[in-house]
């Protein structure tokens, strides 16, 4: 995927967005559907074909009435609203910087984001995203045609420390963790927690604990915080890339851009303060 023009205009843009975004993020308590379709738009993604990926191609019907996409039209529609007021942004680069805010906003790292992602309008063929319904191989073959790690699977199945399932959504019901809108390592203690009741536990859960290389991730997770956020940080990063090249030299921005990007993030730690 070659990466769209991207300015000082457009940063300025991305920066306004992220405003927007933040403020229906917080006002909606949306954030983990946010997140759910930054993920699917970007899961699609095959290294071998360098097809689908973080494209934005999720926004077509074809696509978002895929089985596994249930319930994501309804955070299409939430981005749709900061798509009108910032038109020159492309779907592919607000669906992942979405997904970027969700995590800030519920107290979760600062991820990295580069812009100039290209939109598609073609969407892959169902069944490329993981099926919560089964174990460690299957979940293997999907993130490593992705081009991802073990790691990176533990890791992004961290994610899960934000929202819950929904009967009409994925068949299950029931949150993660006891806090579904904050962003930390509870979804690792829960795993290991045989006592916990009420939560959810889904198969594609449980093959993380069963199996021994996932599962030293899980234990480490579970007891170190900061190695959970740092490695998340950097498997969502990958995520939203696959497939895309960000263009270094449009990505440098001058000492005022600078100003108004750390500003914004300062806007974020405030955001999560008052959601903690």
């Amino acid at each position: 995927m070659t990466s769209t023009l991207v300015d000082k205009e457009y940063f300025n843009e991305i920066d306004k967005a992220r405003r927007h975004l933040r403020a229906l993020i917080y006002s909606r308590s949306c954030a983990p559907i946010m997140l759910r379709l930054a993920w699917h738009d970007a899961g699609t993604y095959d290294a071998k074909s360098k097809t689908g990926g973080p494209n934005g191609s999720i926004r077509n019907e074809e696509e978002y009435s895929h089985g596994s996409n249930n319930g994501l039209k309804k955070a299409i529609d939430f981005c749709e609203e900061v798509k009108s007021k910032h038109p020159r942004i492309t779907y592919a680069d607000l669906y992942q910087l979405a997904g970027v805010v969700a995590v800030e906003v519920t107290g979760g790292p600062a991820i990295d984001f580069s812009p100039g992602r290209k939109d598609s309008k073609i969407s892959p063929k169902e069944g490329r995203l993981p099926d919560s319904k089964r174990g460690a191989p299957h979940l293997r073959e999907k993130f490593y045609r992705m081009g991802l790690s073990d790691k990176d699977i533990v890791a992004l199945s961290g994610g899960h420390t934000l929202g819950r399932a929904h009967p009409d959504r994925s068949g299950f019901d029931g949150p993660w963790t006891k806090e579904p809108l904050q962003f930390d390592n509870s979804y690792f203690v829960e795993l290991l927690n045989e006592e916990s009741e009420g939560l959810l536990k889904l198969p594609t859960d449980a093959a993380l604990v069963e199996d021994p290389e996932f599962c030293k991730y899980v234990d480490l997770y579970a007891k170190d915080k900061e190695a959970f956020l740092r490695d998340y940080a950097e498997s969502h990063k990958k995520l939203s890339e696959l497939g895309f090249t960000p263009n270094l030299t449009s990505c440098k921005t001058s000492a005022k851009d600078s100003t108004i990007m750390a500003q914004g993030a300062v806007g974020v730690a405030v955001a999560a303060v008052v959601v903690s």
